[in-house]
């Protein structure tokens, strides 16, 4: 990645609440992304979007947004409508007045540096010729309820079921440039899993006190698998959350607070902030205060590569879910996706489509109506003129201290730092 490329990024790759209050990304300019500078993107909070339609014969405004100047278009109708019509005025302009060029310092160079799609080192709109293939993606998402159906159900182009730019796959199709920062391998082969069905019930998501959500798995009655990233930042671990699962369930989800974890003696976030050394302890075992597997289930655990070897476990196919940020309140994921590389550090490359919001979902294995979780999404890396190279954690990372945690034996008691002790053996 080239010099100053990163400070250009700070505005998608962190976690956070406003600009204001944003972390600075750590480290110096490098070849890949980062696991820290990807993990704060695939869980952080999303601004508010809106559909809604303006003119943009005589377009004038301020800079008075609270996501003003963050290179991406907040206005509504032309950009996500996280702010009000009017004060996202220097990101939006070229969009309302239809003068896309490419003014950009980087723009002709071959990668598409616009927020979102891109690296984010430009303003949107001012590096038209390397991400012209995407402008019709450009905010939109499939978050409408029959996302995924085959059908159109946007207004104007479809039958208005939908909200506009909620139903992009069906409206504009599944295709995607292999150079996109985001998921998807040429194609998205995404589809919505159903929340009151084994075991997609027992796939929820966490929610951080802090701020930013992940997607966690029940393992155990009273036991969830998710990434560490997900509990880690600024070199704090805190795993103060509420996990909510089975949406679709008639009464709605349950939920439960998490009231201790376990972590890799290993980790360390400036480690893993700065190379993939350390991709392999990105994992976090979660204790919460109700058994909602007790009602729910919940899926087993298998360590693949160490059961069926390397060749076995790249010939098996993978279900993965997660609540990605572009499927609105929808559980989205992949049925029949594989590893595509096994790392001797308890990681592997997938082809699964996923994205901001996934980070710690389950990679699982099926044998008859049972399911096994094998893996959880921790992050991904550049790889230039290609698909990202996505990482996950096998589940031989952490299945040696899954027993003694769930019989409490191990772990914190509380959801604030506390030192975990020695590996066990």
């Amino acid at each position: 990645m080239r010099t100053g490329l990163i400070a250009a990024m700070a505005a998608i790759l962190c976690v956070a609440t406003s600009q204001a209050d944003e972390p600075a990304l750590a480290g110096g300019p490098s070849e890949t992304l980062s696991s820290r500078d990807i993990s704060r993107w695939l869980h952080r909070i999303q601004k508010p979007q809106r559909p809604g339609d303006i003119s943009t014969s005589s377009y004038r405004g301020t800079d008075t947004c609270r996501w003003a100047n963050d290179g991406e278009c907040d206005d509504p109708g032309i950009g996500t409508g996280a702010c009000d019509q009017g004060t996202d005025y220097s990101d939006c302009w070229r969009i309302a007045d239809g003068v896309e060029d490419d003014s950009c310092q980087w723009a002709n160079d071959g990668e598409c540096d616009e927020p979102g799609f891109g690296t984010g080192a430009c303003t949107q709109a001012t590096d038209l010729s390397d991400c012209g293939a995407i402008i019709n993606l450009r905010f939109r998402n499939d978050s409408c309820d029959t996302a995924f159906d085959g059908v159109c159900n946007e207004p104007g182009t479809g039958d208005g079921r939908c909200d506009a730019r909620t139903d992009r796959a069906d409206c504009y199709g599944r295709e995607r440039p292999l150079t996109i920062n985001d998921h998807y391998f040429g194609h998205d082969d995404r589809v919505f899993m159903d929340t009151t069905a084994t075991p997609w019930n027992v796939v929820g998501q966490i929610d951080l006190d802090s701020g930013g959500a992940c997607t966690a798995t029940l393992i155990a009655d009273d036991v969830l698998i998710t990434a560490s990233h997900c509990i880690n930042e600024d070199g704090v671990t805190d795993a103060s959350a509420v996990f909510r699962t089975a949406y679709g369930r008639r009464g709605g989800p349950l939920e439960a607070r998490v009231t201790g974890y376990l972590i890799d003696p290993r980790w360390d976030e400036e480690r893993f902030s700065n190379g993939n050394d350390l991709d392999g302890t990105d994992w976090a075992l979660l204790r919460i205060d109700r058994p909602l597997g007790a009602e729910l289930g919940h899926v087993g655990v298998r360590g693949l590569v160490q059961n069926e070897g390397h060749r076995g476990a790249m010939r098996a196919d993978l279900y993965q879910a997660g609540y990605s940020w572009d499927t609105g309140a929808h559980l989205s994921g992949n049925i029949g996706c594989h590893m595509t590389e096994i790392f001797n550090d308890n990681t592997m490359a997938h082809n699964c489509d996923t994205t901001r919001g996934d980070s710690g979902s389950p990679f699982m294995v099926r044998e008859g109506n049972q399911y096994f979780v094998v893996g959880t999404d921790s992050n991904f890396r550049s790889n230039p003129g290609g698909p990202m190279i996505y990482i996950a954690v096998r589940s031989e990372a952490w299945l040696q201290y899954y027993d003694d945690f769930v019989a409490g034996r191990i772990g914190t008691g509380g959801t604030s730092a506390q030192p975990i002790g020695k590996p066990v053996k």
